[in-house]
Parts: structure tokens; C-alpha cells; sequence
């Protein structure tokens, strides 16, 4: 991959850490191995910019099979008197790398606009604990949520849950788990270029094989990294597109990049969500590429999305759970898709 290819395609913001990246390094990422390509993502957190009321790290410990779980979280408490209610945030990175410091400025921005508590989730990483430690974690985490509401001053009833890239994946892994075991679904599931397919068959995957960050091959090498590989009898839990169907899950805000191997996963479940009758809000980034969401302080484009997805969060809390879950009056999907965040507008 070399940068220039993309100077006709990407926002100069993003044009310039594609040059970067260029720069740094030698080939596909997924060539540094486990040891370089963790000592590659783990630079200096973002400035911390955003104030909020307070910030607590905790280990809480909670019941799971076949053993209690103890999961490291990061909770942001919001400035604002009254809290709409609580997001569940799940730190993407390949499922191997990632951490809570790389997406604190983010979960204080979220706090703060959307006026919510947010509860950061600092999962077990692959391939040291494979599938199903990640989903395991995040279940646990959740579940202490919903028992602890009140003690950060929220309502059980007013939680959320989302997440970037693999993070993505697995809060929507954790909606479809709650279905399974029929507990009240999420006011909101957040999708920020998820991962929930492992067929890498879409035009996306070809189309944007050689992306900047995230090219098609290191896609599928943190994949095997997740699943080991000759996975077998994967269900709905590792790979969410599985699912039979998709009805009754919570509505989903959904957000992807245009220069990005996952694009089209992502918006083939935004398409399936809207086809199961789940409310879905889905956006199209133009000129950025996969991992821009959490860095507010990089890219433009990631500020303006996650403002639209605080907004959303700000709707669902207000709407709560009991709101039906159905299609709200839109554009045609397709043809303002591309340009949400060209003009800023919306899509629903």
C-alpha cells in the first residue's frame, strides 16, 4: 500500500496519516507479528481535553460460567446533574490489542455530550484467550451493569452498549446473547465499523484490500488470532451476521468508513437489522478509513461522528426501552448514505 493511491479518495486529515503509516511501516501490519504489531498500537493515549465529574478505575467480579469473572472497567461519571442513562463502551483492536487508555478522550466526550455514565470495558485480548473470553467479559460487564445501575445513578432499564471494529462485533454479540437469554435488551446498540462476518467475501474486501491501517489480510490475521485457524461450529456469538435472524434485537446506530475492508459487513447488517424491523441509523464516513472513530483529535470527521452518535444515544435514552422498536420516517438509505458526513446531515 502506498499512500498516493488514495490522495483522490481520503480527507486531507486522513490523507496524511495514511503517509504516515507509510512511513512506519514496512508492509501489511499484520506482519509485525503479535509482539510488534502490539508494540505499534500502544503509543501515547490522546490528550485528555474533555473534563468530566469523575473518573474511577474498578475490577468487578461477577458470575459466569463456569466461574465468577473478573473484568477491568474505567467508569466516566458526566459534569451534567442528571445522567440519561449508561453506556456499556467495548475498546476495539483486532480482539488482540486495545486498551482503556486508548479510548478515554472518547468515553469523556460520550459522557459529556450525551450526558450518560459510561462504563469502559477492559476485555481479555486474543490469542492468549480466545473466543469466547471476549464475549464472556463483556457479558459479565454487562450484567454487573444492570445489577449496579443505581448505585452510578442510572436506571437498568436506560443502558446501552457499543463499540469499535472488534469492539463492534461484540456488542452486537452481547445483544444477540441478551436474546438468547432473554433479558430486556439495550435502549441502543452503538456499531462503529464492526466486525461481524468472517466470509471477507463483499466488494469492500477487494475494493479496499490494500487499505491504509487495516488491509484485507490483517483483517483476517486478527480474525484467526480471535478464533484460531480452523474454527468450527462458530455460532451468532463469534460471528453476529450467523444470527437466523436479527428481529427483536435493539436499535442500532451504525457507523463505517468509506476507505475500509469492513464497509460492507457493516452496512449488510444495517441492512439486516432494518429488514428485521429493528430501527437502525446508519452512516457513511467518506475520505476516512477503518479506525478513525476514536481519534477525536486526528481526524474531523471523527468528531462529527461521534457527536451523531451521542446524538442518537441522547434519542434513545429519551425514547427508552418501552418506545417501539420500528423504522423512523428517512431519506432513501442509498442516496444519502454517502453523504452524511460530507454536509453533516443525517441519515435514520
Amino acid at each position: 500500500m502506498t499512500y498516493s493511491q488514495w490522495q483522490d479518495v481520503l480527507d486531507p486529515d486522513a490523507l496524511a496519516v495514511a503517509q504516515q503509516l507509510d512511513e512506519l511501516l514496512p508492509g501489511p501490519l499484520y506482519t509485525l507479528g503479535l509482539d510488534g504489531i502490539r508494540t505499534f498500537a500502544a503509543p501515547p493515549p490522546p490528550p485528555r481535553t474533555t473534563q468530566v465529574a469523575s473518573v474511577e478505575d474498578r475490577i468487578i467480579t461477577w458470575g459466569a460460567e463456569p466461574g465468577n469473572v473478573s473484568v477491568p472497567v474505567r467508569i466516566y461519571q458526566p459534569d451534567s446533574t442528571t445522567r440519561a442513562g449508561a453506556l456499556l463502551y467495548i475498546h476495539g483492536g483486532g480482539f488482540t490489542v486495545g486498551s482503556l487508555d486508548g479510548v478515554d478522550e472518547l468515553c469523556r466526550i460520550i459522557a459529556d455530550e450525551a450526558s450518560c455514565v459510561v462504563v469502559s470495558v477492559d476485555y481479555r485480548l486474543a490469542p492468549e484467550h480466545r473466543f469466547p473470553a471476549a464475549i464472556t467479559d463483556v457479558r459479565a460487564a454487562y450484567d454487573w451493569l444492570r445489577a449496579n445501575a443505581d448505585e452510578l445513578g442510572v436506571a437498568p432499564s436506560h443502558l446501552a452498549v457499543g463499540g469499535d471494529s472488534a469492539g463492534g462485533g461484540l456488542a452486537a454479540s452481547l445483544c444477540l446473547d441478551l436474546r438468547r437469554r432473554g433479558i430486556p435488551q439495550p435502549v441502543m446498540q452503538l456499531l462503529v465499523y464492526p466486525a461481524v462476518d468472517d466470509q471477507f467475501t463483499r466488494p469492500s474486501w477487494i475494493a479496499f484490500k490494500d487499505a491504509p491501517l487495516l488491509d484485507a489480510e490483517t483483517a483476517q490475521w486478527f480474525w484467526k488470532q480471535y478464533v484460531g485457524d480452523s474454527p468450527t461450529d462458530l455460532d451468532e456469538l463469534a460471528v453476529p451476521m450467523k444470527a437466523d435472524t436479527l428481529a427483536g434485537l435493539a436499535r442500532a446506530h451504525i457507523a463505517t468508513a468509506e476507505v475500509d475492508p469492513l464497509r460492507d459487513d457493516g452496512e449488510a447488517y444495517a441492512a439486516r437489522l432494518h429488514e428485521a424491523g429493528v430501527a437502525v441509523r446508519h452512516q457513511r464516513y467518506t475520505g476516512v478509513f477503518h479506525g478513525f472513530f476514536p481519534e477525536v483529535h486526528t481526524y474531523a470527521k471523527s468528531r462529527r461522528a461521534v457527536l451523531d452518535a451521542c446524538e442518537s444515544l441522547q434519542l434513545a435514552f429519551r425514547l427508552g426501552p418501552s418506545a417501539p422498536n420500528r423504522h423512523v420516517p428517512s431519506r432513501p438509505h442509498t442516496a444519502s448514505v454517502s453523504r452524511v458526513a460530507e454536509c453533516g446531515g443525517h441519515t435514520a
